[in-house]
């Protein structure tokens, strides 16, 4: 259910005609101009959608008699919408005003163009609908990388987090990871606010980063580009070293490169992460070590195998 009280706050709107609803049943992230239903056209209404009036539907309405105009209200009311805004801080006619307030439907205003308006409220629509879980991990902004590390307990996933820190890096969430889907191939994580910027540490206790480090710090989401999934190493256990194979995790769909990195005595992990960001960043650009290094043996193979012929 989207939260009315939410979409006022978030949208910075002002209500013109209050509702005793605390939320509507909104499925769809899209908005309805009602130009042609004023018109009278209700063959393709999405009444349960956002109603937006703007200077269009405005001058259409004010171009009416107030009989016609009733009349509109009178069947555009009948359907159940979840409420009307009001663009460029117009005031609706009195007809649609008292239709509102009979109807228990409230009406915003907002100063915003209807275009302006309508790209933020999609934005927010498609945040508040859209698939959520959650997933145990650290989530780090790493070189402006978006990097979940994963692991079992006792990893060293919130010690490895710590050290990016303190070199520089961005933590947005340790332990649990609160994971949105905003589009087909996009994931974005995020810290519960019960928890935000807080970190546990064994033998230490919860520590607050941003208090420690200052606010640059954190930061409250992050897209998620690259999961690190830390394993304990395990003697005779083949690794990959050459990095030839992509191997993905999908998260709600959505297939997220990762790397499983063996932990060891000795290894600095915080390093590790960092170059697995670095080295991401430029296979995304197109270029890649691993496959470099083959295309150099292939060749010398290659040459080899003409000398000899």
């Amino acid at each position: 259910m989207i939260n009315a009280a939410e979409f006022v706050n978030k949208l910075k709107l002002s209500v013109y005609v209050p509702t005793t609803r605390v939320g509507w049943n909104i499925t769809s992230p899209n908005l309805n101009r009602p130009g042609m239903q004023f018109t009278g056209f209700y063959d393709y209404f999405a009444w349960e959608r956002p109603q937006i009036i703007g200077r269009l539907e405005l001058a259409y309405l004010e171009s009416r008699t107030p009989e016609q105009r009733q009349a509109i209200c009178d069947r555009f009311f009948s359907y159940n919408i979840p409420c009307i805004v009001c663009c460029r801080g117009i005031h609706p006619p009195q007809e649609i005003t008292e239709a509102a307030r009979a109807h228990d439907v409230a009406i915003y205003l907002t100063g915003q163009s209807t275009t302006t308006f309508t790209l933020a409220a999609i934005n927010h629509l498609n945040r508040c609908l859209a698939p959520r879980t959650m997933k145990h991990g650290v989530l780090m902004d790493v070189y402006g990388m978006g990097v979940l590390i994963t692991g079992d307990s006792g990893a060293g996933k919130s010690e490895t987090a710590l050290e990016l820190v303190k070199r520089g890096h961005q933590l947005v969430a340790d332990d649990v990871v609160d994971i949105t889907r905003v589009n087909e191939h996009r994931l974005v994580g995020e810290c519960p606010e019960m928890v935000r910027h807080f970190m546990e540490i064994r033998g230490i206790g919860i520590i607050d980063i941003r208090a420690m480090y200052g606010v640059g710090s954190v930061a409250l989401s992050k897209s998620i580009d690259l999961v690190i999934h830390l394993e304990r190493w395990v003697e005779g256990k083949e690794y990959d070293r050459l990095g030839l194979q992509e191997e993905y995790e999908t998260i709600l769909g959505v297939k997220v490169p990762r790397l499983l990195t063996p932990v060891r005595p000795g290894r600095n992990m915080a390093i590790i992460v960092e170059v697995a960001a670095r080295n991401f960043s430029l296979r995304r650009m197109g270029y890649s070590a691993a496959h470099e290094l083959d295309r150099r043996l292939n060749e010398m193979m290659s040459k080899r195998a003409e000398e000899e012929e």
